[in-house]
Parts: structure tokens; C-alpha cells; sequence
């Protein structure tokens, strides 16, 4: 079963400008990925970095679905020092902001098979990192387990 840690852009997707094709698309895949997870097909991973996010978010719907998706999260990942020291390096070698950093770090500490954004930018400083994850675009995750089917 793949563990996944998502970048807390695909908690929000659902609620971005639905105008754009891309967004339609990442806001179906991350609600498919939700639905596997409350299926127990895949693990999700929620960590503090949501939690703070969650609660600078100004939105209150927003709010409440981030809070809901908790409860179908199975692994946590608690700051720590570790943590930390980790996202401090990713910033320095591949210009990682602060907060992306952190995901990573939290992705590599929870040992997730799969780390899936929204964010190109992030997806390819991943990339370049070369992580112990296959950072994806939720809706790349998607259709590589439906071409596995």
C-alpha cells in the first residue's frame, strides 16, 4: 500500500478557480486520492506543517475540509529538531522556501513512498534533491495506478 505525503496545496485544490482545466483536473485527482485512502487503497501522511497552514487559512470552509481530511490520515509527523536541520539544507542546496522545505523534510521523515503537489516549482526542486519519494502531480499519481490496473 503506498504511503503518500501530500503538499498541502492538494488539501486546498477543491477550492481553486475551477475556470482552469489544470486546476478541474488536480482538484479530480486529489479528491480520488482522498477516496482511496478512506477506501484503505493508499496511507496519507498529516503533519504539523498542516496544522499551521490550516489554521492561517482565512477560509473557513477551507478550514473545516482540511480538519475532516485529518481523520483519514493514518501516519503523523510531529516537529522535531530533525526536521528542521533537514529543511534548513534543502533551502540552501536547491532554494527551497521555508515552508516547502519543511513538506520535504516531513515527506523523508514519514518515509513516504510518494510526495504529490500541485506545484511545479516544488515538484522539481524535489526532483533535483533526489529524495527517497517519486515526487508526482496528483494527477500523475492517478494515472500510474490506473495504467498498473
Amino acid at each position: 500500500m503506498d504511503l503518500i505525503y501530500l503538499d498541502y496545496n492538494c488539501f486546498q485544490r477543491g477550492f481553486d478557480d475551477p475556470q482552469q482545466t489544470r486546476i478541474q483536473m488536480e482538484a479530480l485527482a486529489c479528491q480520488e486520492i482522498f477516496g482511496r485512502a478512506e477506501r484503505s487503497e493508499v496511507k496519507l501522511v498529516w503533519s504539523f506543517m498542516y496544522e499551521d497552514e490550516t489554521m492561517l487559512c482565512p477560509f473557513p470552509l477551507r478550514r473545516v475540509e482540511a480538519l475532516r481530511l485529518v481523520t483519514i490520515c493514518e501516519v503523523r509527523v510531529a516537529p522535531e529538531d530533525s526536521i528542521a536541520q533537514l529543511a534548513k539544507s534543502y533551502q540552501q542546496r536547491v532554494k527551497a522556501g521555508a515552508k516547502d522545505a519543511l513538506h520535504l523534510a516531513c515527506a523523508v521523515s514519514s518515509q513516504a513512498e510518494y510526495f504529490l503537489a500541485c506545484d511545479d516549482k516544488l515538484l522539481q526542486q524535489a526532483k533535483r534533491l533526489k529524495l527517497k519519494f517519486v515526487a508526482l502531480n496528483p494527477i500523475d499519481y492517478v494515472r500510474k495506478g490506473e495504467s498498473s490496473e
